[in-house]
C-alpha cells in the first residue's frame, strides 16, 4: 500500500481535515478513498496508470477523490476549480482523461464531457459503494500525478511524477521542516500545484497533522482562524502576506496585539512560490514575530533548497539544498562556476519528475546528457546560501506565486480582432512580485476593459493583463525577435 495512505491507519481516530463546521478522521478518510476507488474500478482489478481529471472543491472530498485515484492504480489530474473551459479542456485532452470526477458545482461548465460516451463522468458526491473490492498492489515506480506548468512554450506541459517521486518530496519535507502529528495547520493555497498539494496537504497527512480548509481567501478570516489558537503552522506567498499586512494595518493597537500574540505561538510560518521582499520579510518579523522560512523549488522537482528550519533564515535567499537534492550551478557552456558566480540551477534527486507527458522532446532538452534536471533559474552562491537572479527566459513571469508563459498570453491576444501584435512583460511589483502587462499593436486605439472581459473567458484571470499600452511598433533586434528588455522600459 502506499505509505501516504498507509500511515493514516496508524492514527484512525485522529481528525485530519477540517472544512467550515465539519471535521473528519484518518479513518474516514481512508473508508471514503476505498469506496471512490471501488467505484473507479468497477469490473477491473487495476486502472494501470490510466489518468483520471477531478474537479472537486478543496476539502474531504478532495482528498478522498485523489486517494481513491491512487488506490484504484490510476494516475491523479487536479484540475482548477476557477479556470475557464478552454483551459480545462486543454487538460482533460491532453492527458486523454477519460474519466471525470467532479463535484456538483462544477457539473455544469464540463456538461461537454457527460455526454461523451468515450467518457466515465460521475459526480463525486452520488459515489457510494458498499460492496467489498480488493485494491491493486501500487508500486512506487508507477506514473502517480500530472501537474501542468507553463514553461517557455506556449502552452503548459503536463508533469509526471511518480509515487516514488511524491514519497520523496514528502519525506525530505517533513524531515527537514520537522513536521509531527501534533502540528495544525491552513490550508489557503490551490490544489492544482505542487506547494498547495505536497509542501501542506501531503505532508500534513504524511505526518498525521490536522488540515483546516479555507477555500474562499479572506485575509480578516485568516486572522480570524489565527485568533482560534489552533494553527501552529502556515504556508503562503508574497501576495497572500501582502495582503495580509495591508489587514493588520488596519487593526486597532488592542486587536494587533492580540494577533501577535497568536502568530508568536505558531512554530512555523514559510513563504515560497515566488521572492519574497525583503520588506514585507521584515514588516512580517515586526507583526508576528516569524522571521518567514524561504524556500525553492518547481513542479518538476518539489522542493529543492530552503532556508533552515533551526538556524540563520537570510532575507532575500533560498537557503541550502535540502537533503538527498544534489544542485550545481553551470554556465552557458554547463561548467560549473565558482561560489559568487552566477549560473543556472540544476538538480539530481529521487525528487524529481520522471518526464513531460506525451513530450518526450520537451523532456530529452530539460535534462543534460548526465541527467542534471536544468531548472531555467540563474542563482548565485552567497556565504553559503543561495540567492536567485532571475530567469534564463523572459517569457516567464512570476506573478502571485504562479509562473505565467508570457507567449501563452500572447497566442490568445494575437486571435483579438483588433490587435495586429502584442507583447507580454512582467514588471516589477511589491505586491505581486511582477505584474503581467501587454504593449498593443493595433491600427487604432480601443476599449480595453473589453478585450479584459474576452481575455477572461479564455484563459484564468491571473494570467490576464493588469494594464495595457499602444505602440506602434514592438521594439525588435536585427533577427527580428521582440527585445522584451526594450518593451519593458515602455512601462
Amino acid at each position: 500500500m502506499l505509505q501516504l495512505v498507509e500511515n493514516a491507519k496508524s492514527t484512525p481516530n485522529k481528525i485530519a481535515i477540517v472544512e467550515k463546521d465539519n471535521s473528519f478522521t484518518f479513518q474516514e478518510l481512508f473508508d471514503r478513498s476505498k469506496e471512490i476507488a471501488t467505484f473507479l474500478l468497477k469490473d477491473k482489478s487495476d486502472l494501470s496508470e490510466a489518468p483520471v481529471a477531478f474537479m472537486v472543491s478543496p476539502g474531504f472530498e478532495y482528498v478522498a477523490t485523489q486517494w481513491g485515484i491512487w488506490r484504484a492504480g490510476g494516475i491523479a489530474v487536479p484540475l482548477c476549480i476557477i479556470y475557464p473551459l478552454p483551459s480545462l479542456q486543454y487538460v482533460i485532452e491532453d492527458t486523454g482523461a477519460n474519466i471525470i470526477l467532479v463535484g456538483e458545482e462544477y457539473e455544469e461548465i464540463l456538461k461537454t464531457y457527460k455526454s461523451d460516451p468515450s467518457k466515465t463522468f460521475a459526480t463525486v458526491a452520488q459515489i457510494t459503494n458498499s460492496k467489498e473490492a480488493d485494491l491493486p498492489e501500487i508500486e512506487k515506480s508507477r506514473g502517480a500525478m500530472i501537474l501542468y506548468t507553463s514553461g517557455t512554450t506556449s502552452l503548459p506541459k503536463g508533469v509526471l511524477t511518480t509515487h516514488s517521486n511524491i514519497e520523496s518530496q514528502i519525506s525530505t519535507l517533513v524531515k527537514a521542516w520537522e513536521w509531527s502529528s501534533d502540528d495544525y495547520i491552513l490550508e489557503i493555497l490551490p490544489l492544482h500545484h505542487v506547494h498547495g498539494i505536497i509542501n501542506v496537504l501531503c505532508c500534513a497527512l504524511w505526518s498525521g497533522a490536522t488540515v483546516e480548509f479555507l477555500n474562499q481567501f479572506s485575509a480578516k478570516e485568516v486572522f480570524n482562524i489565527f485568533l482560534q489558537g489552533k494553527l501552529n503552522v502556515f504556508m503562503a506567498v508574497p501576495t497572500i502576506y501582502f495582503k495580509l499586512i495591508a489587514e493588520w494595518e488596519k487593526l486597532t493597537e488592542e486587536e494587533q496585539n492580540e494577533l501577535h500574540q497568536a502568530m508568536s505561538n505558531f512554530r512555523l510560518m514559510i513563504s515560497g512560490s515566488a521572492a519574497l521582499p525583503v520588506s514585507v520579510m521584515e514588516k512580517w518579523k515586526e507583526i508576528s514575530g516569524h522571521y518567514l522560512l524561504e524556500r525553492y523549488g518547481m513542479t518538476e522537482i518539489g522542493m529543492a533548497v530552503s532556508n533552515p528550519y533551526n538556524g540563520e533564515r537570510r532575507a532575500g535567499h533560498i537557503g541550502q539544498p535540502l537533503p538527498r537534492v544534489e544542485l550545481r550551478t553551470v554556465d552557458e557552456e554547463g561548467i560549473e562556476v565558482k561560489a559568487g558566480e552566477p549560473g543556472e540551477i540544476q538538480i539530481k534527486s529521487p525528487s524529481v519528475f520522471k518526464e513531460y507527458w506525451g513530450k518526450p522532446e520537451a523532456t530529452a532538452k530539460s535534462f543534460t546528457a548526465d541527467g542534471w534536471f536544468k531548472t531555467g533559474d540563474i542563482a548565485v552562491l552567497e556565504d553559503g546560501y543561495y540567492r536567485i537572479l532571475g530567469r534564463d527566459s523572459i517569457d516567464i513571469i512570476k506573478s502571485g506565486g504562479y509562473k505565467i508563459s508570457a507567449l501563452e498570453i500572447e497566442e490568445v491576444l494575437r486571435k483579438y480582432p483588433q490587435i495586429k501584435d502584442c507583447g507580454v512583460v512582467g514588471i516589477t511589483n511589491e505586491e505581486w512580485g511582477e505584474l503581467v502587462v501587454a504593449a498593443l499593436v493595433a491600427d487604432e486605439e480601443f476599449d480595453t476593459d473589453q478585450l479584459n472581459i474576452w481575455m477572461r473567458e479564455r484563459m484564468p484571470a491571473y494570467k490576464t493583463p493588469r494594464k495595457y499600452i499602444f505602440i506602434p511598433d514592438l521594439p525588435r533586434n536585427a533577427m527580428g525577435k521582440v527585445t522584451k528588455n526594450e518593451l519593458k522600459k515602455l512601462f
